[in-house]
């Protein structure tokens, strides 16, 4: 499928909201009818939010935690929406959840990471889809694979939905950082330039895992044109049934959206024009220049190839390994460039190092 072929419905003809970005929030879980109700007036008070989220399912890692209330839940949807006005959300996992959603007047679903991962559940679902009308949000797979994300999509579409948008939810990966799942931004700007025209809403609850860091990933998200958020909200979070920690009060949500800085997404100023192309064809050129140093890296790596394979010495290196990644970050904060940036970009240089250098010995015993 090609960039041009997802001919999906702006956010705008689905949900009624005055200016981007969409505004999605509401509790982790639906605990208790007072609960969800009593948060959904609080949110709708704020004169900010669009719709109502909140977990009738949730799909936990572990059993004996809470995993959500199901079908006793499923009425409450109409008191929320009987008192707040708003659409309401929700995750659903199996064909079965869609229907029963649907029937207690659901307005929005959306699926899971933990169902994005498996092919074979989206299927069930989207077949669980076909002749329905109803939006339906796809947040990307636990794993950073860009393609379980697009197939996911796509699945979706050729069930013949057409308001769909994509939740950017963060990656579980083995790697340690600040965040609950590793944002990894590249694979959501890599599905967008796939398909342009498909709304994408940033998660920065589960991203996070914390509510201290849900402004700034939010406003990250917002600098890189998201079309909207999805932030959870309780009454009172530390008391929350699941995830206490990255969940914020409808107070400290209006403080958020209001310190948000909403960017244009271009601008039609001569200057501006003009100036930003002159610092695009410097960054082109850089570019090139980049590239011809990485050149001469390559080709001084192919002569050790040739120098190892004459004194018969293995390609791979554990101590060259360890001095790179130890040297590069400290070498980049010298120079005022982020560490884990430069650590990544030579884990790259030096795996593509090693495959020169192999393709150099298997090129000899070929002969």
């Amino acid at each position: 499928m090609s960039k041009h072929e997802l001919n999906v419905n702006p956010i705008s003809s689905w949900i009624p909201f005055d200016k981007k970005p969409l505004i999605i929030s509401g509790p982790c879980s639906a605990e208790t009818e007072e609960q969800l109700v009593n948060t959904g007036l609080a949110l709708k008070k704020l004169g900010k939010v669009d719709a109502i989220r909140a977990g009738v399912w949730k799909p936990r890692t572990r059993p004996n935690s809470f995993e959500g209330n199901g079908t006793i839940a499923l009425p409450w949807i109409k008191s929320v929406k009987e008192a707040t006005g708003l659409p309401f959300a929700t995750e659903v996992a199996t064909p079965q959840h869609i229907e029963e959603a649907l029937k207690y007047g659901t307005d929005i679903l959306w699926i899971g990471a933990r169902s994005t991962v498996n092919p074979f559940t989206v299927q069930e679902m989207a077949d669980a889809l076909r002749g329905v009308d109803v939006p339906v949000l796809i947040k990307n797979p636990i794993n950073p694979e860009l393609q379980l994300w697009i197939g996911a999509i796509e699945r979706i579409y050729n069930a013949g939905i057409r308001n769909i948008a994509a939740i950017h939810r963060g990656f579980s990966t083995h790697q340690k950082t600040k965040y609950r799942n590793a944002p990894l931004w590249q694979i959501p700007i890599e599905l967008k330039t796939i398909f342009p025209n498909l709304p994408i809403i940033c998660d920065p609850s589960h991203i996070t895992g914390k509510r201290t860091m849900i402004y700034e990933t939010s406003q990250r998200a917002l600098d890189l044109n998201y079309d909207g958020l999805m932030i959870e909200s309780h009454l009172n979070p530390d008391q929350a049934w699941s995830d206490a920690s990255q969940q914020v009060t409808p107070d400290a949500l209006e403080q958020i959206i209001s310190a948000l800085r909403i960017r244009e997404a271009t601008s039609d100023d001569a200057l501006f024009v003009n100036h930003l192309e002159e610092l695009r064809h410097k960054i082109d050129d850089a570019d090139r220049e980049l590239l011809e140093v990485v050149a001469t890296r390559m080709s001084l790596v192919e002569k050790l190839g040739e120098y190892k394979k004459d004194h018969n010495v293995a390609i791979f290196q554990v101590e060259r390994w360890n001095e790179v990644f130890k040297t590069r970050p400290e070498w980049a904060e010298r120079m005022n460039i982020h560490k884990d940036f430069v650590a990544e970009l030579f884990k790259l240089i030096h795996l593509e190092s090693i495959r020169k250098q192999t393709e150099v010995v298997e090129k000899e015993n070929v002969q």
